[in-house]
């Protein structure tokens, strides 16, 4: 459904150029539910970014359905990790903007029929007229929710959408997620920095290993059958195994990241030891 193929990412110019993302190589397929996971700074959302069309590689490719992404599309929908909501419309309105753009031939009545239905689903009926300086941060997250998947996307990408909600609210929209998403199965990528939010929604779970230059870990497959209640996972011996598995990972390529890191540091700094020059009071370095 949606590849990266040989991908790499760069910032900057010149001196200061960065590469991100190193040869990154993914397949997401029809139907598929995968996490990637990995420490903040290491190109998570350069990467979905990249899924979604919002940029482009710098080498490589982005595939959907076998054709090369030349740009946003709301075949693509997004939930962004700041909800994304523009103050001055009302729920029902920010939602609404969307779907106008992906069904242009439907009148008024169909369109709000087709986002009332959204926001229903996401448990926000009452607040439809509501504007978004009035709703919680959860609500306003559900409305992201909501506005993705009224575009009737056929692949659904998540920025970290949960990382700044108390963790009773991320625990209910968890369950949201997963049950908007249990109706149709359509292809969905998650970004987070939790693996146990990873193990509980997820198909897959790929480490990205801490850059620059981060690459793709090997795959996790999580074999726990769906529907997962969160508060058993952890009296399930394979969550536990899964759980020790990725964590110790992520440590492992974290403490070898720092100590590639500190290598290369140590080789770009002069040796400054000083040299007393025949005349003159200055110093020189060698």
């Amino acid at each position: 459904m949606l590849q990266l193929k040989n991908v790499h990412k760069f910032y900057g110019e010149g001196r200061q150029r960065t590469e991100i993302l190193h040869n990154i190589n993914l397949d997401l397929n029809e139907g598929e539910f995968v996490a990637i996971v990995g420490y903040s700074g290491s190109g998570k959302t350069t990467l979905v970014k990249l899924l979604a069309g919002l940029i482009a590689p710098d080498q490589g490719e982005v595939l959907f359905k076998g054709q090369r992404v030349q740009g946003p599309s709301h075949e693509r929908g997004m939930v962004f990790q700041n909800y994304s909501l523009l103050p001055w419309l009302s729920v029902a309105k920010n939602i609404d903007l969307g779907v106008a753009q992906v069904y242009p031939q439907w009148n008024k009545r169909q369109r709000e029929e087709h986002v009332m239905r959204y926001i229903d689903m996401v448990n926000l009926g009452p607040a439809a007229h509501k504007h978004p300086v009035e709703l919680s941060g959860g609500m306003r997250q559900r409305v992201a929710v909501a506005r993705a998947l009224a575009m009737n996307p056929e692949v659904l990408l998540m920025d970290e959408p949960l990382s700044a909600l108390d963790a009773l609210t991320r625990a209910k929209l968890q369950e949201e997620i997963l049950k908007i998403w249990n109706e149709d199965r359509r292809t969905a990528l998650l970004i987070t920095n939790d693996v146990d939010e990873g193990i509980l929604m997820a198909d897959r779970i790929i480490p990205l290993n801490p850059g620059p230059q981060a690459t793709l870990g090997p795959a996790f497959k999580v074999d726990i059958e769906r529907p997962r209640i969160k508060t058993k996972l952890n009296q399930l011996p394979e969550y536990k195994r899964l759980r020790n598995d990725i964590i110790e990972y992520l440590l492992d390529t974290g403490a070898e990241s720092k100590r590639n890191q500190k290598l290369a540091q140590e080789r770009l700094l002069p040796d400054a030891r000083p040299v007393l020059p025949r005349s003159g009071f200055s110093l020189a370095f060698r």
